[in-house]
């Protein structure tokens, strides 16, 4: 076990930021820990760097207890938080060989290090720009680059393509897989569901707190009351017609959009076979249908009450 958090108790006067929180996170693995805000997602990984005291518990990283001189440990993990932290007045390649000079005083090696992360990252063409310069998916890509050069064996990564294009994303996210496949173990933050589902071994959901729910998507997803997700293209949906399909077996819930109605169904069922014969029994005329499974944000909004897409 390359992380253990067990029992961390950390209040702010009258407020348990954490209660009792307790986290596993394997060697190898992209482990993706979610939350609403003020979840204490921030507030656990800063006990987990050892950055807050806390009340109560054990944390562990690599099987040695974390404390503030753990500079052993501390030398082997990388950061990259939400906020970019670089000095604006120093050049990209200036910026990586400082940060990665807090690790590794040898010139010769640091060298070939900030190289190789300037290479990684996509950053050969610009390594003489100040960091105002670059653009928005450029400069989370130089963060990336700071966090990472030294080559950590443990990568924490605190929502790393917040505010970037699609293009930048995938190239950071392409970057993060690339990271894992090296050797590096991941704590992945993000309130980009589709992004925790595409590089995520393993998920914790947390809540006031606590963990309140882990383990893989497809364990996640089978956790839940919800099922399928029906969408049907209709001429007409009048109440009567959403009344009758209210009724059919494993209809959890009924609600018109505005291209026709969302069916959501309870677990099992053939649902979409049962629909097309209700549709073709009643001479119901209809355009699109499709079907979707639940999502991660399906598991999130049924197990806190909240999506997290609207955090």
């Amino acid at each position: 076990m390359i992380v253990r958090m067990s029992d961390v108790t950390k209040r702010y006067g009258d407020l348990t930021a954490l209660d009792g929180f307790c986290l596993e996170v394997e060697e190898g693995e992209i482990f993706g820990l979610l939350g609403p805000n003020g979840s204490g997602k921030t507030t656990a990984i800063n006990c987990l760097l050892s950055l807050l005291q806390f009340e109560k518990g054990k944390i562990e990283i690599f099987g040695k207890e974390m404390t503030p001189y753990s500079y052993d440990i501390k030398k082997q993990i990388g950061i990259v938080m939400q906020n970019v932290a670089v000095f604006p007045e120093l050049t990209v390649y200036q910026n990586i060989d400082y940060f990665c000079g807090l690790y590794v005083s040898d010139k010769a090696e640091r060298k070939l290090l900030v190289e190789e992360a300037v290479e990684f990252a996509g950053l050969k063409d610009f390594v003489k720009f100040i960091p105002k310069k670059l653009s928005g998916g450029l400069l989370r890509r130089l963060n990336i680059a700071c966090g990472i050069a030294h080559k950590p064996r443990l990568i924490i990564l605190d929502e790393p393509t917040v505010a970037v294009d699609p293009q930048s994303r995938n190239n950071i996210l392409e970057g993060i897989l690339e990271l894992n496949r090296r050797g590096s173990t991941v704590i992945y933050t993000s309130h980009y569901m589709e992004e925790v589902e595409m590089i995520c071994s393993r998920i914790a959901i947390m809540d006031k707190g606590r963990v309140i729910a882990s383990g893989t998507k497809e364990e996640l997803k089978a956790g839940i009351e919800m099922g399928e997700k029906i969408r049907l293209s209709l001429e007409s949906t009048g109440a009567e017609i959403i009344e009758k399909i209210s009724r059919l077996p494993n209809v959890n819930f009924v609600e018109s959009e505005s291209s026709g109605i969302l069916i959501k169904y309870g677990k099992g069922g053939n649902n979409l076979k049962n629909m097309l014969e209700f549709l073709h029994s009643n001479d119901i005329e209809y355009g699109d249908i499709s079907s979707e499974m639940p999502t991660l944000n399906d598991v999130f909004l049924e197990i806190t009450g909240k999506e997290l897409r609207d955090l």
